[in-house]
């Protein structure tokens, strides 16, 4: 029995080695991730430690859990891809025994039963050898070894969105984890991180300040119903004079020192690093982009009228699939005609696209990093007037916003040039007849980040060199639209993934033709999927 049990061991251990050898070899080195971390250290507070959970595992049916994807910020600090684990890094050294660290990460116990049906685990020894910590443990040791949480001055998290089941099975799940967590931190039941911001804004602002603050806080409450029935910030926001509103800034202030648990902290930080790109994140977004663009060309060549939008969204995937790419970056959007009003149309069940426009918005997510890239173009391979007149309109209040999209600029600069433009068209096509109406056909901003989340985390401040946004102007013109019914149903979008950098924007997504023109001649291509043709199916 011993002897069985060693060769599935050796067995067991070969196979990993094998698997290892056979990954993808461009993912992010431990040495990015390791800095990254660093960076983070480097914008805490004195005396304070962050924490980062992993993403739970969600159900999809049954017992059939959805495709895991990690927590976007936990793979920029880790590099690790499994689930049920929490890092901490702290701004100072910590002891704890025989230990001294800056940083620990807890994850899974390896367990060759539970992986030979769900793959393979690095573990402690595996997460210190392959992405380099120092310190990791596995989860039922977290109590154990992680200090005091009330001798920190700040402990920085993101909070909780109620979305983690409990594995009743295993004692040291995500689930636990949180837990155990909010037990040694003394996280209260009815915790509101909007109102501990506030709290310390109020608290920090200066005396002769605090008149102003209780404006901004009054505008402020209209729209956040949770923050209405806490009784110091409605007392503070109606104080009638300077000494009433002192007085309560004080009690407010007492409050805030009660807690040192901070849940937006690390939405800040996490945005300063985020918008800007290193190196190796430029590689991976450059190469999602290209990939995301080749998806549209393939899909230009094989377009024809007797297509369904799945048979395009598939199209789109397949070419993903055939870059090893991971993901969708989002759910993809194969929009004919009306069908491409919905902003957000993702049903994808149009069974005939006929002689409309296919507007199709799709990203390719390539080791963590998404593209946005969007084309419109038409089924039958030539735009009517109506179509060309609007899809021309949208290129050229494209090409305003890319324009704009430069080092030093304002974040909405590529939206308020593409507006300018589409307002003037509009009001030369006769679609409207007040500029002011331009967002009946506009209705969404022009511009977003882009990065590990499709609208990845920034500052929108003046932009920085090795930012990467979207620019997507597009005009919409719903069935009985207060206009003339030619344009009803005609919906066009263009979006390209864009690096601004100090020589300029560069069109990372630029492979998959923009203008109308050059649209028409390549799908005049013929596709190597022509002659792909399955079994019908009754």
């Amino acid at each position: 029995m011993k002897t069985k049990i060693l060769t599935f061991s050796t067995l067991f251990l070969c196979f990993a080695f094998l698997f290892s050898q056979n990954e993808p070899q461009d993912y992010l080195s431990s040495e990015f991730h390791k800095d990254r971390r660093e960076s983070v250290r480097n914008l805490l507070p004195k005396n304070s430690v962050s924490v980062f959970f992993a993403n739970p595992v969600r159900n999809r049916a049954n017992d059939v859990d959805y495709h895991y994807h990690q927590d976007p910020n936990f793979y920029y600090l880790t590099g690790f891809r499994e689930p049920h684990a929490v890092l901490l890094i702290f701004s100072e050294y910590q002891t704890v025994g025989n230990l001294t660290f800056n940083e620990i990460v807890f994850v899974q116990e390896r367990n060759e039963l539970m992986e030979m049906w769900n793959g393979k685990r690095l573990g402690a020894d595996g997460i210190k050898s392959k992405l380099g910590f120092e310190y990791a443990f596995t989860t039922d040791k977290f109590t154990e070894i992680v200090p005091d949480l009330s001798i920190y001055e700040s402990v920085l998290f993101f909070d909780f969105k109620n979305d983690v089941r409990d594995d009743k099975n295993n004692p040291n799940d995500l689930f636990s984890l949180i837990e155990k967590f909010k037990s040694m931190a003394n996280y209260p039941s009815n915790f509101n991180p909007e109102k501990e911001k506030y709290y310390d804004v109020i608290s920090l602002a200066p005396n002769e300040s605090a008149a102003n603050v209780a404006q901004v806080l009054k505008s402020n409450l209209r729209y956040r119903p949770s923050l209405k029935n806490d009784r110091l910030l409605e007392e503070f926001q109606s104080a009638t004079n300077q000494k009433k509103l002192l007085e309560i800034k004080q009690k407010i202030a007492l409050k805030a020192a009660e807690s040192n648990l901070d849940a937006i902290g690390l939405i800040d930080i996490m945005k300063q690093l985020r918008e800007i790109k290193t190196k190796d994140e430029l590689k991976l977004m450059t190469k999602a982009a290209k990939i995301s663009a080749i998806g549209q060309v393939e899909v230009m060549k094989a377009m024809h009228p007797e297509l369904s939008e799945m048979e395009i969204q598939g199209i789109h995937e397949f070419v993903y699939k055939k870059y090893n790419v991971e993901y969708e970056g989002y759910p993809s959007i194969v929009g004919g005609g009306h069908n491409g009003c919905i902003l957000h149309y993702i049903e994808n069940t149009k069974m005939r696209v006929g002689n409309d426009l296919v507007l199709m918005d799709l990203g390719a997510e390539y080791h963590g990093y998404t593209a946005d890239v969007t084309r419109t173009i038409p089924a039958d391979g030539t735009f009517s007037p109506e179509q060309k007149a609007i899809y021309d309109l949208v290129y050229l209040a494209q090409e305003a916003g890319i324009n704009a999209a430069v080092v030093g600029a304002e974040f909405r600069a590529p939206h308020n040039a593409a507006v300018e433009v589409i307002k003037k068209g509009l009001m030369d096509l006769g679609i409207i007849k007040n500029p002011k109406d331009y967002r009946k056909f506009f209705p969404h901003g022009t511009s977003h980040y882009v990065g590990l989340d499709v609208h990845d985390p920034g500052t929108t401040g003046p932009y920085k060199s090795n930012t990467i946004i979207t620019v997507e102007p597009g005009i919409y013109v719903q069935d009985n639209s207060d206009c003339d019914p030619k344009w009803w149903g005609i919906a066009v979008r263009i979006e390209d993934t864009v690096l601004i950098s100090e020589d300029g924007p560069i069109n990372l997504s630029v492979y998959a033709p923009r203008k109308s023109e050059e649209i028409e001649k390549l799908m005049k291509k013929k596709s190597p999927l022509s002659n792909f043709v399955l079994p019908e199916i009754q």
